[in-house]
């Protein structure tokens, strides 16, 4: 009686549908990250944004003038820094300057709104950075 001889191990079939998969869920898991690494920087960009018009609106209030750049409202201590824009990772924002009018006698020209400097548009929602 003859016996067979079991082989230990894989054949190279298998192995190669193994690492066939393991690439593919590699694949989906970078895909998945590279999105949510940018949805955090959306996260990021519009809590800047909302914190520094908070900012400029509470120093109009405060001292009746609206500010001259952001600069000044961290040298007035209204924030503590000015931040780095997520989406360029500079301190490039694009300054929005109006004429305000707080009462008939208190006019003048001063900083209302802060945009982000990137040209870059949402691929979530489609919209320009620089229009938020």
């Amino acid at each position: 009686m003859k016996h067979k001889r079991r082989k230990n191990g894989f054949t190279l079939l298998e192995l190669m549908i193994v690492i066939a998969i393991i690439f593919i869920l590699i694949g989906m898991a970078a895909g998945r990250y590279d999105r949510s690494v940018q949805r955090a920087r959306e996260t990021a960009l519009k809590t800047d944004l909302q914190t520094m018009r908070t900012a400029i609106d509470t120093y109009t209030l405060d001292k009746l003038a609206a500010p001259n750049s952001l600069d000044e409202l961290v040298s007035q201590k209204y924030l503590r820094d000015v931040p780095v824009d997520p989406m360029t990772g500079q301190k490039d924002w694009n300054p929005q300057f109006e004429d305000v009018m707080l009462s008939p006698q208190q006019s003048g020209t001063g900083l209302t709104d802060v945009h982000s400097a990137s040209q870059q548009v949402s691929p979530f929602d489609g919209t320009a950075y620089k229009d938020w």
